[in-house]
């Protein structure tokens, strides 16, 4: 399968994974080795669960293969067929269970995660966890994205880096403000990474939105006029258009020029945030934590989906 089919596939899995996290989530309450050593599960398995995650879900993600990833506020676990399964080996650096923040997946199938205490990667039955002790840039990582040539781009509070596997390599980036209105924020925090159908690199920071190809940096916030510095994701529909979540609201990027579609149409408060596509091309996103939005091309409707449940806290619509 080409990666613009894959892409295709993985747009049409993201409404059903929109159900599947309401379902999860029953309430919300917030917001490798030295060695490179492996650490080794036993079938990857410690238990089945017994049909929810008790933890807040911050993350879901579905590979090459078809399995369900979760990242929670208390570890990892996968969902293959009828077994939700917890994976014991994502760990920090003293041993403790980590809030996953990001999950990709590499060309070989190999399936990485950010977390509050680095990185780790599982590859079979195997688990490697890596650090600041390792050359990661910081252990605070919120955003992570295996591009095309095999490389691996890490977001963190304090920059990005890419590891190749053997080594992390520092990636510059202009330095912006922090965002004093959350709880975490930095000068440097990277909030997302990703990389579109054509191979460029795209960045949310706190400096505003880069992309980066042919060894060219752009700062596209200053080039199609983002109002904002606060940048918090970027998604690329089946279509080839790219969407921005910003502190300000959601943009769409049209000919080097970026119009912000919920101007006044909705309250951002805190800014929009995850986005997704579903079969019908319709985009969905999260407004100020607590809104659940539908755009079709011409209008915007909040979804709610009961009369007396009508909103939740959504981390991620993947």
């Amino acid at each position: 399968m080409t990666m613009k089919n894959e892409r295709i596939a993985d747009h049409r899995i993201k409404s059903l994974l929109v159900i599947t996290l309401s379902l999860l989530i029953s309430s919300c309450n917030a917001q490798g080795n030295k060695n490179n050593t492996p650490n080794t599960l036993p079938p990857l398995i410690t238990r089945q669960s017994p049909g929810q995650i008790s933890q807040v879900v911050r993350m879901m993600f579905q590979d090459s293969r078809g399995v369900i990833w979760f990242g929670t506020e208390g570890g990892t676990f996968r969902l293959t067929e009828d077994k939700l399964i917890r994976i014991e080996g994502i760990k920090s650096e003293s041993g403790k269970r980590t809030t996953i923040k990001d999950i990709t997946e590499d060309n070989d199938g190999t399936i990485w995660f950010a977390h509050t205490d680095g990185i780790s990667r599982v590859k079979g039955e195997n688990v490697i966890n890596y650090y600041e002790s390792d050359g990661l840039i910081s252990n605070d990582v919120w955003c992570i994205t295996a591009d095309t040539e095999g490389n691996i781009w890490i977001g963190t509070i304090q920059g990005v880096c890419t590891f190749d596997g053997k080594e992390f390599t520092k990636f510059d980036l202009p330095e912006g403000i922090k965002d004093t209105t959350l709880g975490v924020s930095g000068t440097k925090m990277v909030h997302n990474i990703t990389q579109d159908s054509k191979g460029t690199i795209w960045f949310s920071t706190n400096a505003g939105l880069f992309s980066y190809a042919e060894n060219t940096l752009i700062h596209v916030s200053e080039k199609t006029g983002i109002q904002t510095n606060f940048v918090n994701e970027i998604f690329e529909d089946s279509r080839g258009k790219i969407w921005v979540s910003t502190k300000q609201g959601l943009y769409n990027l049209k000919e080097n020029k970026a119009i912000n579609i919920t101007e006044g149409k909705i309250e951002t408060g805190k800014g929009t945030g995850s986005i997704a596509e579903d079969k019908e091309g319709k985009i969905w996103f999260v407004s100020n934590q607590h809104y659940l939005f539908v755009y079709d091309g011409k209008e915007l409707k909040e979804f709610q989906k009961s009369d007396d449940n009508k909103r939740s806290c959504s981390f991620s619509n993947l």
